[in-house]
């Protein structure tokens, strides 16, 4: 019996490769990466894809003859030869199509050997392995596809795969010039792929980009392939529409199981317990965290379908987006966890009531307003202001507007002073003060929260510097250079929220600059994070949010004028305003 050996010529271009995949990944990140994909990325687009999305891979197809030999490509380029494989649906489907041949003549599998980025990142090199035996007849698919590098790509991993903030990504890759080109669902792991040409002046080696969202987005999938070249469409199955609709819905559905998986992560301290480099079995975890072993196995399980922990041989482990519901990690969402899962997850069953009589479901819910029960319960507003404070990321930047920095710029023996109204527990002042050394601050709060801002004011060390009032909007204090409303205006109806610009007015000297932080509806209907805000304004405070037009509208009604706005993180924006011109009077001709 003659055996023929796998072309050693072949396998060695396939190690160059894969070889090369490797220090690419190694070498660079999302922030100087996006701009080289699509060129003339910058601004607000460049800000949420570097915000949402993490470098993860950079992926390659290889032919092996066999596993073996896919092994010594591995060892060769110092990669884990014993990473564990799956199949991969995606790249098989893709493959048949492109070559008009049966799936199942196709064996391909897909393996993440780690590497780590120069920060220490953890990223991977996303194999695609077609095993391609002697003789098979598979031998022209590997020629054409080595000369191709049809499925040469870099990957994004989307950090929190919301069904909107997926949608705008994709929107934002669309306006830079890059082309749906597939994707799909791969059950095997729940992850979601969508794939993008880049623009032909792309400045790298790869011609596709790749959005990886963890769990079952197959609605954003069916927009993202209508997109596509008609003759690379798959034909649809007879009756897969509904079919595809009832997957799609029954995955909406199960949304609410989602928060309260997450709340009880929270809850449990299981964020805590955890490691991000270590995998632990649900056994040991189960003893520190007093909780059921085999419940805390279903749980983690579930976990790893969001993305909040990865399942490994060893056991479960921490991810960055588990992480961040650690108590003690910076800028902790863990508060929003328990926010969301706790007193906001009640009221969101009446929501109904509230679209009804467009009355809050939470007064419905719980007998009184939203503030008036936290201020009641220290516990609770505790809690309330921290998770304000977790999404401070909203307006890390504020200290670099240029009312800001112009107010900083004040001599140091007549200090500029910001007035925070309704300034929480102090975040966003403190975040001023700290980077503006010379400035003033006044934190105007209901009583019950000027302590814990107190207390956080001193521990960032600019306690001295800043004055507290105790008060309602009513008494705004004056002679201020700067007024800021941070997320108050959309708690409030349009009345109220007059009102509240009234009292800025009356107290800015005729100098003072007022900016207001809120997230703004756009007016295209493209998906926004404020849309889905919206929503829990309506029935949780009665509050609402609003366009840019309609924010100039009340601060004309309240004598002021909308002189410009800039992008925040998280669809938020800055508004600035300042006190209307008064006319002069006229002068008549004798």
């Amino acid at each position: 019996m003659t055996t023929t050996l796998p072309d050693k010529t072949l396998l060695l271009d396939d190690i160059a490769g894969l070889r090369a995949a490797a220090q690419f990944v190694r070498e660079h990140d999302s922030v100087a990466l996006l701009p080289l994909l699509l060129p003339g990325l910058d601004g607000p687009d460049l800000q949420a894809l570097a915000g949402h999305c993490r470098f993860a891979h950079a992926g390659l197809l290889l032919f092996p003859p066999d596993a073996d030999s896919l092994r010594a490509q591995l060892d060769a380029c110092g990669l884990d030869v014993d990473t564990p494989s799956h199949p991969s649906v995606v790249v098989r489907d893709r493959l048949a199509r492109r070559h008009g041949r049966d799936p199942a003549e196709l064996d391909v599998r897909i393996l993440r050997p780690q590497v780590y980025g120069s920060a220490g990142q953890r990223r991977a090199v996303e194999v695609f392995a077609l095993t391609v035996p002697p003789h098979s007849g598979l031998e022209p698919i590997a020629a054409y596809e080595r000369t191709r590098r049809h499925e040469a790509h870099l990957a994004f991993e989307i950090e929190h795969p919301e069904p909107l903030a997926l949608r705008g990504l994709c929107a934002i890759l669309a306006r830079h010039g890059a082309r749906p080109d597939g994707g799909g669902y791969n059950p095997h792991e729940d992850g979601t792929v969508l794939y993008f040409t880049l623009p032909a002046d792309a400045a790298c080696d790869y011609g596709r980009l790749e959005l990886y969202a963890r769990g079952d987005h197959r609605d954003t999938l069916a927009a993202h392939l209508d997109h596509r070249d008609p003759l690379d469409r798959p034909r649809p199955e007879a009756g897969s529409g509904t079919r595809r609709s009832a997957e799609t819905l029954l995955h909406l559905l199960t949304g609410a199981w989602t928060t309260q998986a997450l709340a009880a992560f929270a809850r449990l301290g299981l964020p805590d317990a955890m490691d991000t480099r270590t995998a632990q079995r649900s056994e040991d975890l189960a003893r520190p965290t007093g909780t059921h072993p085999r419940s805390l196995a279903t749980l983690l399980r579930y976990l790893a379908m969001l993305g909040a922990v990865a399942e490994e041989q060893e056991g479960f482990r921490l991810t960055e987006v588990g992480a961040l519901l650690r108590a003690d990690a910076p800028g902790s969402m863990r508060p929003l966890a328990l926010m969301y899962g706790g007193p906001f997850y009640r009221s969101f069953g009446g929501l109904d009531h509230a679209v009804r009589t467009g009355q809050p479901a939470f007064d419905q819910i719980f007998g009184e307003n939203h503030f008036d029960h936290f201020a009641r319960d220290p516990r609770l507003a505790e809690l309330f202001d921290q998770s304000m404070a977790a999404s401070s990321r909203m307006f890390q930047p504020l200290p670099t507007h240029p009312v800001i920095t112009a107010a900083a710029q004040a001599p140091a023996t007549a200090p500029a002073t910001v007035v925070d109204v309704a300034g929480g527990n102090g975040e966003l002042l403190g975040l001023i003060l700290t980077a503006h050394p010379h400035l003033r601050g006044v934190l105007l709060e209901r009583p019950h929260a000027v302590e814990a801002a107190r207390l956080r004011l001193d521990a960032a060390g600019c306690g001295t510097r800043c004055a507290y009032h105790p008060g309602d909007f009513a008494d705004v204090p004056s002679g201020g250079d700067v007024y800021v409303l941070s997320r108050v205006l959309h708690d409030w109806d349009d009345d109220r929220c007059r009102e509240i610009l009234r009292h800025c007015a009356r107290a800015m000297p005729a100098h003072a600059d007022l900016l207001v932080v809120e997230r703004l509806l756009p007016v295209d209907g493209s998906p926004s994070l404020a849309t889905a805000w919206d929503l829990h304004m309506l029935c949780n405070v009665g509050g609402r949010e609003r366009s840019a037009d309609h924010y100039a509208g009340l601060l004309a009604d309240a004598g002021l004028e909308l002189v410009g706005q800039s992008p925040l993180p998280l669809d938020a924006h800055v508004l600035h305003a300042r006190r209307a011109a008064v006319p002069g009077p006229v002068t008549r001709r004798s």
